[in-house]
């Protein structure tokens, strides 16, 4: 089901009337600098670049609400974004300059700490860290964490269910929100801020703007779930022969631990020489293994024993011995990214199969790429406990970007059809954005597509709210 195009907003700049209205509910909240908005532009990746007549810089949700209000009534697109830490295009406006910025950045208070009912009151516009740093002087902790921790935001978090590296045991964006302040499409404010764990009234209206990219409402608070500090953690590296060895021993340490396994990376002995080089350091283990296992656990007793009696089924082991230790392998696996990167161009994919199922879709799925594109090299890497995979096609040593340039759309559509066929999803934790718009629309399950246009035109009407993204 398309949008109506009678009720699209117009694909051309704002005319000067609509900007002039923006402006106005704005107060003084607004530029039209280019070199002010010239930084917004463009995603870190440099993969995709917009234009846009006007940023909007609101300092809370009565300013959202304004500025929302009149953009709908001079049907102005609006692209909302936070950190521009995103990887798919989701924070980028159109290249045509027919929408408007509208910047989060500023509403980055911390509410409240809830400390007896372990719960974050928090702005859209708080960096992730920070929020980190405030649980952590209650003796809290909000469980999730990534490598952009520094710069991400936490309503750009909510909008892409963002996952990172402790989803095994806390879950995802989604399910670390509890409640939701925003601004919806015709400019009325959504207050969702309670903090109720129960609350069986009807459909859960957050827990629907969460994933959704900015495509129903602009996110201005949330209430996130925060976990008490582990007393102790205790974090071990391990030589494997095959994914199927890492999903094995992963399930051992679930069982001998409890449950206390916290994150449980996977990565090749590829990715890692690929770390190593890059931070000039020694690889963990003297010995070559062909895969590489990073777990932490996390709990109220020590459990630097418990995790080495865990690991005695690895082919080769070692455990942290001290903060630094366990903050160096950690480096590693959040490094891999960045090293691959500077290694040479390839060709990126965020997948997730069922975990039972990844052991074998990771080995199939590489050997069949491989020999598709002979010289291509695949460093297929990730949170196992959870199923996804960061499945990246390296170009061969001679080519670089002209082998990218050349084949990288007949690689990706190989590697989305193979995982649609596993039963798996195109975005694991990344969003669907414009990178995997088109791709989505092909692969995915028609009525669950049809639905959620469906819920789009009805929530925004007009198409205003992040145009040319996710549907």
């Amino acid at each position: 089901m398309a949008m109506n195009d009678a009720a699209a907003p117009r694909a051309v700049p704002p005319s000067p009337a609509a900007l002039a209205a923006l402006k106005a509910a704005a107060g003084a909240d607004w530029t039209d600098d280019p070199d002010l908005i010239a930084p917004r532009l463009t995603d870190w990746r440099g993969k995709f670049s917009g234009a846009s007549p006007l940023l909007l810089l609101p300092r809370d949700v009565a300013g959202v609400a304004a500025m929302v209000r009149a953009a709908a009534e001079q049907r102005v697109a609006l692209v909302p974004q936070g950190g521009n830490t995103g990887l798919v295009g989701g924070g980028i406006p159109p290249a045509d300059g027919s929408a408007v910025l509208i910047s989060l950045a500023r509403l980055n208070r911390i509410r409240a700490i809830d400390v007896a009912g372990q719960q974050a009151v928090a702005e859209a516009g708080v960096i992730l860290a920070d929020l980190h740093g405030a649980a952590a002087a209650h003796g809290l902790m909000f469980p999730l964490s990534l490598g952009a921790k520094g710069s991400a935001t936490l309503g750009g978090l909510a909008a892409t269910n963002a996952g990172g590296v402790q989803v095994l045991r806390h879950g995802s964006m989604r399910a670390l929100v509890t409640g939701i302040e925003a601004v919806l499409p015709d400019g009325s404010v959504m207050h969702g801020l309670t903090g109720l764990v129960k609350d069986n009234s009807g459909l859960n209206l957050a827990q629907l703007l969460v994933g959704a990219e900015g495509t129903l409402g602009i996110i201005t608070a949330l209430v996130l779930k925060l976990v008490p500090q582990p007393r102790h953690r205790a974090v071990g590296w391990a030589g494997v022969a095959g994914p199927d060895a890492a999903l094995a021993l992963l399930a051992g340490l679930q069982r001998l631990s409890g449950g206390q396994v916290e994150s449980f990376e996977i990565m090749p002995s590829d990715g890692v020489v690929l770390a190593s080089e890059f931070l000039g350091q020694a690889p963990p283990l003297a010995r070559a293994h062909p895969w590489h296992c990073l777990v932490e656990l996390a709990g109220p007793q020590p459990l630097d024993d418990l995790l080495a009696e865990g690991l005695a089924p690895a082919d080769d082991a070692v455990i942290a011995q001290s903060g630094a230790q366990a903050a160096a392998l950690w480096r590693l696996r959040e490094e891999l990214p960045l090293a691959e990167r500077r290694a040479g161009p390839a060709v990126h994919h965020d997948i997730s199969v069922a975990v039972s199922r990844l052991p074998a879709f990771a080995l199939a799925a590489t050997a069949a790429v491989e020999a598709a594109f002979p010289g291509a090299r695949v460093i297929a890497f990730g949170h196992l406990g959870d199923g996804n995979l960061h499945f990246n096609v390296r170009a061969p040593r001679q080519d670089g970007a002209a082998w990218v340039a050349r084949h990288g759309a007949a690689v990706t559509e190989m590697v989305h059809r193979l995982v649609a066929e596993a039963g798996g999803s195109i975005s694991a934790e990344h969003g669907i954005g414009q990178l995997k718009r088109a791709d989505l629309a092909r692969l995915g399950d028609p009525a669950r597509l049809a639905a959620m246009r469906a819920i789009k035109q009805a929530l925004d009407p007009f198409g205003i709210m992040n145009p040319g993204k996710l549907y």
